[in-house]
């Protein structure tokens, strides 16, 4: 009867007796265990080099490969093999690795922790929204109108084909008053827009441009920017130098920007992380970083793993910022409500 009294009970009762048996005989296994300081090494090792990687990313060399950039782009996965490190820990029962392990995983939350939360809030006076369309969508109508329908007042597209310029105009002309094509980027606004012009970034033909839109909060100064692209070859590694000059080049543009309020909308081929955006991350900041959820990545569409599709702003307060549903494209578009 007693018996039963106990396991009626639920309280302190043989089952619940036998769950914390099982954990503190576990805690005794390993406290009797000689080799548990002894075993993990490597894994120990390993999970230190990755605290290194993050926290001195910026002391690589790009000298070789632009292996810094390349680094840098996907620096937030490193944190993928904590986890796994953990398991890999517990089943080798080393308390070497595990004491290990606190190093990257305080320096990873450290780096990209705030990124986790959800910083957004209500208000804002200017939805803006930026897409790289991808010269051979096969949908260029659908992927205008998608756009469209995020509600944002000023958009920019980057990758436009000069035989589907036409078919993009069309699209957009019911919800947007003004535009302007330069090259392949172009800009449209519910405002009027103003000093429309193609802005330099070294490449020879037209890649970026500029424009004042005049809304009813102010003036705003508008950057539309494709930076080259960059690829990841075995025998030249990260090839990035035109990319890089290219921001360089964009860089001093904003930098001369008479304008006060200024927001910067493209494709830049490289995260905030990539100092080789330097001259241009340096001044303005991530409306994703500012005020978004999560880390926004937007490249590739069918498995997005770096967010190199930007908003960035100077003289705004950003109030939330999100990544738009997928579209015909190889890239997400991305919006961000601002405070003028």
């Amino acid at each position: 009867m007693a018996q039963a009294y106990k396991t009626e009970t639920g309280n302190g009762g043989p089952a619940d007796r036998r769950g914390g048996s099982r954990v503190r005989g576990l805690l005794e296994s390993w406290r009797g265990d000689r080799g548990i300081w002894r075993r993990g090494i490597c894994l120990a090792v390993f999970a230190v080099l990755i605290a290194l990687l993050m926290i001195f990313h910026a002391q690589m060399p790009n000298r070789i490969g632009n292996l810094g950039s390349l680094a840098e782009t996907f620096l937030p996965w490193l944190g993928v093999f904590i986890p796994v490190l953990l398991a890999a820990a517990v089943w080798r029962r080393s308390a070497t690795a595990l004491i290990a392990l606190l190093l990257p995983t305080i320096v990873w939350f450290n780096l990209f922790g705030g990124l986790l939360t959800d910083k957004s809030t209500a208000g804002g006076d200017l939805t803006l929204a930026t897409h790289n369309v991808n010269a051979d969508n096969p949908d260029p109508e659908g992927t205008a109108k998608q756009v469209a329908a995020s509600g944002a007042d000023v958009l920019a597209l980057q990758e436009l084909p000069q035989g589907q310029v036409a078919t993009y105009e069309k699209a957009l002309a019911a919800t947007y008053k003004y535009h302007s094509v330069q090259g392949t980027v172009g800009l449209w606004s519910k405002y009027p827009m103003t000093d429309t012009e193609p802005v330099s970034i070294r490449l020879g033909w037209t890649r970026a441009m500029r424009a004042t839109v005049q809304t009813p909060d102010g003036t705003v100064a508008v950057y539309n920017a494709h930076m080259p692209s960059v690829r990841v070859k075995l025998n030249a590694g990260f090839t990035a130098t035109q990319r890089d000059n290219s921001a360089d080049a964009l860089g001093e543009a904003i930098a001369r920007e008479p304008v006060g309020k200024v927001v910067l909308l493209g494709d830049l081929n490289g995260t905030m992380n990539d100092r080789a955006l330097r001259a241009v991350t340096s001044q303005m900041r991530s409306t994703q970083g500012a005020a978004g959820d999560g880390f926004g990545f937007s490249w590739p569409a069918s498995f997005p793993m770096a967010r190199i599709d930007q908003i960035m702003v100077k003289g705004v307060e950003p109030v939330s910022s999100w990544t738009l549903p997928q579209t015909d494209s190889d890239h997400l578009p991305i919006a961000a409500r601002i405070e003028l």
